[in-house]
Parts: structure tokens; C-alpha cells; sequence
């Protein structure tokens, strides 16, 4: 049996897949850097890498152990694997909002959803769904971007500045 025997195949497959959510994260996170937020650039490929890691490792745990004990009886809730990358990035995100008491302001509240949308496209992506993970990294940064730009000509002109 040589090197590349079919586990291995899969290894690298969950490598590529994790490896495309880095570049997905960073561009997300080039937005946020550039802005000079409290989570940029290797902070949100971290995270959607992360994301997609955990969502390949779910299914590679099962299936290692239906095949360990001959059994199909073996299952994920793959839910459960959402739900723990969720409450992950939900404490990642935390530390990014800041309360501005004197200025009655909240910061960081973009950038802590900027994490959430980035691990959802690593999650995406970890699942092969591709165009998903794609699409959704383009409406994030229509929304940072495009957005963000129409938000500072609102506030400009009126006289508030956020």
C-alpha cells in the first residue's frame, strides 16, 4: 500500500478544504484589518480555518468509529458540532465588544459578527458547500465594505459621528 492510501486522500482533502477557509477568513479579516479592528486579518482566518477543521473532524470521528466497531450504529449529531463552534466563536467575539461608558458607545459589535459569519463560511466550506461558502464571504464584504461606506456618509451628514 503505498503513502497515499485512500484515509490519506481524505486527510488531504480536509486539509484543502481547511486551507480554502483561511483564504476565505482572510478576506474577511483584510476588511477588519484595515479598519484596524480588535480581531483583523489572522484572527478571522484562524477562526473560519477552525470552523472548518472541527465540522471535517465530526465526520472523520464518526465514521472512524462505525468502522472500528463494524457498525453503522455509530452517529453524529451534527448539530451538536455546529452548535460547539458556534459557542467557541460566540467567546472569541465577546472579547471584541467594548463598552464606551463616558461616550455611551459600543464598539466591536461589527467585528465579534464578523467572526460569527467567518466561522459559519469555514463551517461551509468543511461541508463542501462551496458556492455557499463563496457567496457568503462576497455579501460579507459587500455588507462591511459597500455598506460600512454608505453608513460613514450617513452619519457625516448628520452630524453624528460613529
Amino acid at each position: 500500500m503505498n503513502w497515499l492510501s485512500i484515509g490519506h486522500a481524505a486527510e488531504l482533502g480536509v486539509l484543502g478544504r481547511v486551507a480554502a477557509a483561511i483564504v476565505l477568513g482572510a478576506a474577511i479579516g483584510l476588511e477588519r484589518e484595515f479598519k484596524d479592528k480588535p480581531a483583523g486579518l489572522r484572527t478571522h482566518m484562524l477562526m473560519s480555518g477552525a470552523a472548518a477543521l472541527l465540522v471535517s473532524l465530526g465526520q472523520a470521528v464518526t465514521e472512524h468509529f462505525a468502522a472500528a466497531l463494524g457498525s453503522n450504529l455509530v452517529g453524529a449529531d451534527p448539530l451538536r458540532i455546529v452548535s460547539a463552534v458556534v459557542t467557541g466563536v460566540s467567546f472569541m467575539g465577546a472579547g471584541t465588544i467594548l463598552r464606551r461608558n463616558r461616550a455611551r458607545r459600543v464598539e466591536g459589535l461589527t467585528t465579534a459578527a464578523s467572526l460569527l459569519l467567518s466561522a459559519a463560511v469555514g463551517m461551509c466550506v468543511g461541508l463542501d458547500l462551496w458556492l455557499t461558502g463563496v457567496g457568503a464571504t462576497v455579501l460579507v464584504l459587500v455588507v462591511l465594505y459597500v455598506v460600512g461606506r454608505i453608513e460613514s456618509l450617513f452619519w457625516r451628514h448628520s452630524g453624528d459621528s460613529q
